[in-house]
């Protein structure tokens, strides 16, 4: 060993002075001198980086005083970065540089000098295009298709090197440092953007080491997941799966930014909400069961802070909806039990809810709902409270299923015959699920009575809009929860008659007809016409995935939709 560093010495100090001469010459005679010794000076690069590889950044300093002066030189001459996998051994030298922690200033210098040169390397074409101009015109090239190449060469190199250092596993002699990894995923800070690093970053992101700390520096998770959270790059799904599932702030802001955008606008549609969510490749990584139990409880919690919240009901029905999609793509055999996605819910519950109601006869959907019905009220109400979590476990469930939690009122309005228990229970359930049994009883009488009153209607020659205001104004009146408990429940008896109302109006005969006035009667307040839309809004959104044939409905449902985002 000593002697090696003797002859690394004596070769040392003599590149050195040939990168001077190279620099302060730019002869034809100097430039013949560089091609013919670069074979010579690679070698040597290769030796220095073997030995520095065995240092710290002091005893380098201590024993190369000169050598940030030595490798600045070689990262400036043109001819040295052109030649083969010179980029890449000058790469891992400046990286040895590099103190993890630096203990005072001088070491945060120096480490901030590396890696502007560093960034330099990468980014070749920023040279000054005069500075390389003889050398790329020699070899056929112009300026500006050279160092764009040159990038890619030097990348592609770097991917390689990624690559074979995973394939080799434990074979430690060709294995890359956790240090190198690190400063090279500080290099890439900066260059995150670029569309030629892209192959870099992502095998960065996808490499797996056998280390037991995170090799690649926050900085570099930060400023990618920056990158894809506002479509400045793309990256495959693998990647990104490999991001948030290494960096955890990282998914947490993810599916922050996606609640910004859902709150930020107060007539968020449900086609905008549908492309906030895809938008945010969030259920394509949740089919990695680490990554969805993270959202889930997200979604959770947000759903409890904003009281049930439109917007967020609507995001989590999505989200259900192209995670599920995306499970079925990419786990043709279930790769994960669906017992790891819902711990807390009745395996026959479970399976019922994610059979989609367009693939069940539309005879069979009140029987489909009947037996929900059934199994979600043995949780809430009977011995199986314990097993499955309880109220909140069970509603939560029901709610990211909103393709069958949103026919119910369609389903009781539509029936000609007295109303199962079983439904009535159902959407009570719904939209109330933290009233205990007593609560919620009453409130079955009630929307029983609703719909009772709804069918004598039916049946009247001329339907008149006061009619059907005075029968939804007795449920709203006989609702027996206190003020303060009403408003933090956001008036669950209320907005449940609204919805049985509406969906009268859309399918009662005659109901088309009264449908303007009786809605205009009804929204009186802001508040109140935000909730109307957004039901509207839902209506069309399910029909259209169940294909239900309702022309005029439709038709209707869309009017109403256009006026009354209008005066929104």
């Amino acid at each position: 060993m000593a002697q090696d560093s003797v002859g690394l010495s004596s070769d040392y100090q003599f590149w050195i002075k040939k990168l001077s001469t190279w620099e302060q010459a730019s002869n034809l005679e100097t430039q013949q001198d560089t091609c013919r010794h670069l074979p010579q000076f690679q070698e040597f690069l290769k030796h220095m980086n073997k030995t520095l590889k065995e240092m710290d950044s002091k005893t380098i300093m201590k024993n190369f005083p000169t050598i940030g002066q030595l490798l600045a030189k070689a990262c400036w001459n043109p001819f040295i970065l052109a030649y083969d996998e010179s980029q890449k051994i000058l790469i891992w030298c400046l990286c040895c540089l590099i103190t993890k922690e630096p203990l005072n200033s001088a070491e945060s210098k120096l480490n901030f000098w590396t890696r502007g040169l560093l960034s330099h390397i990468l980014s070749t074409f920023r040279l000054d295009m005069n500075e390389v101009g003889t050398f790329t015109q020699g070899l056929g090239y112009e300026p500006a298709d050279y160092c764009p190449a040159l990038l890619n060469n030097m990348v592609s190199s770097l991917v390689s090197e990624l690559q074979e250092n995973h394939l080799n596993g434990f074979n430690t002699q060709k294995r890359m440092t956790p240090g190198h990894i690190r400063s090279l995923s500080q290099v890439c800070v900066p260059l995150i953007t670029l569309p030629d690093v892209g192959p870099l970053v992502e095998a960065l992101l996808t490499y797996r080491g056998h280390e037991p700390q995170e090799m690649l520096c926050s900085e570099f998770f930060e400023a990618v997941n920056e990158a894809v959270l506002l479509k400045k790059i793309s990256l495959p799904t693998p990647a990104i799966v490999c991001l948030w599932l290494q960096h955890l702030p990282s998914l947490e802001k993810a599916v922050l930014h996606l609640f910004e955008n859902l709150i930020s606008n107060e007539q968020n549609s449900l086609r905008r909400i549908e492309c906030f969510v895809k938008d945010s490749l969030l259920p394509e990584a949740a089919c990695h069961p680490a990554i969805f139990r993270m959202v889930d409880e997200m979604f959770r919690y947000t759903l409890l802070e904003t009281d049930g919240a439109r917007e967020i009901r609507a995001a989590i029905q999505v989200f259900t909806q192209y995670f599920l999609e995306a499970l079925e793509k990419e786990n043709k055999q279930l790769k994960f039990a669906l017992r790891t996605f819902f711990p807390y819910a009745s395996p026959s519950l479970v399976m019922m809810l994610l059979q989609h109601p367009k693939d069940t006869p539309q005879r069979l959907w009140h029987q489909s709902l009947k037996h929900m019905s059934e199994l979600l009220r043995e949780v809430v109400e009977g011995t199986a409270h314990r097993s499955y979590g309880g109220p909140f476990e069970s509603w939560f469930l029901f709610v990211r299923f909103g393709r069958w939690s949103d026919m119910v009122a369609e389903q009781l309005v539509m029936s000609e015959t007295e109303p199962p228990e079983a439904l009535l229970w159902l959407l009570a359930f719904s939209y109330s699920p933290r009233d205990g049994s007593l609560q919620r009883a009453q409130t079955m009488v009630e929307v029983r009575a609703l719909l009772g009153c709804l069918r004598k209607l039916l049946r009247s020659s001329s339907l008149l809009a006061s009619e059907v205001l005075a029968a939804a104004r007795e449920c709203r009146d006989g609702d027996p929860r206190p003020a303060d408990e009403e408003n933090r429940e956001g008036k669950p008896c209320q907005q449940l008659a609204h919805c049985l109302l509406l969906n009268f109006l859309l399918w009662a005969p005659g109901g088309h007809r009264i449908a303007r006035e009786v809605i205009t009667l009804m929204a009186q307040t802001d508040e109140i016409t935000q909730e109307i839309i957004g039901l509207l809004e839902q209506t069309i959104y399910r029909w259209d995935q169940l294909c239900v044939e309702a022309p005029e409905s439709r038709a209707l449902v869309r009017e109403l939709l256009a006026e009354l985002c209008g005066q929104a």
